[in-house]
């Protein structure tokens, strides 16, 4: 693949993510939003559908991860490389909704950071910000061994 297709695709790819968060912000159901961005330090978390939250929660970090996964294939072409990155977006999904439930439905914690950064870590590809530098890193020691 050309470079100069390669950085059109990351280009694609990387307006998809700004799209999904432009776009599917309003769609999907996340109460919240709101709530984060008012006093919530002071005010107790909103009642709300949680399987109907977690479902939206779902989708966005399903086509997050769709989207990621197409970056990191264009970075590097390995298939192994999506792979593996896809056991990790898949166990880290588990892990974090199971957790963000449990927080939620049985208001283990105090205060609401928990919830803010587990909800942050299933919206936005924050993954993705920690693949790449790693697979990249990978790649030169690897290049670095083979001469």
């Amino acid at each position: 693949m050309s470079k100069t297709v390669k950085f059109g695709l990351l280009f694609l790819l990387i307006l998809c993510l700004i799209g999904v968060r432009v776009f599917l912000e309003p769609i999907l159901y996340d109460p919240l939003i709101n709530y984060f961005k008012s006093d919530y330090l002071q005010n107790p978390l909103p009642g709300f559908n949680l399987n109907l939250y977690i479902f939206n929660l779902f989708i966005r970090f399903f086509i997050n991860t769709i989207i990621s996964l197409s970056i990191l294939y264009v970075i590097f072409i390995n298939k192994s490389i999506i792979l593996f990155s896809a056991k990790i977006y898949f166990f880290t999904f588990l892990i974090l909704i199971a957790s963000f439930f449990l927080v939620i439905k049985y208001q283990l914690i105090d205060g609401y950071l928990v919830v803010f950064y587990i909800r942050r870590f299933l919206i936005h590809p924050i993954i993705l910000l920690l693949l790449v530098p790693a697979f990249y890193y990978q790649h030169l020691v690897l290049n670095k061994d083979n001469q």
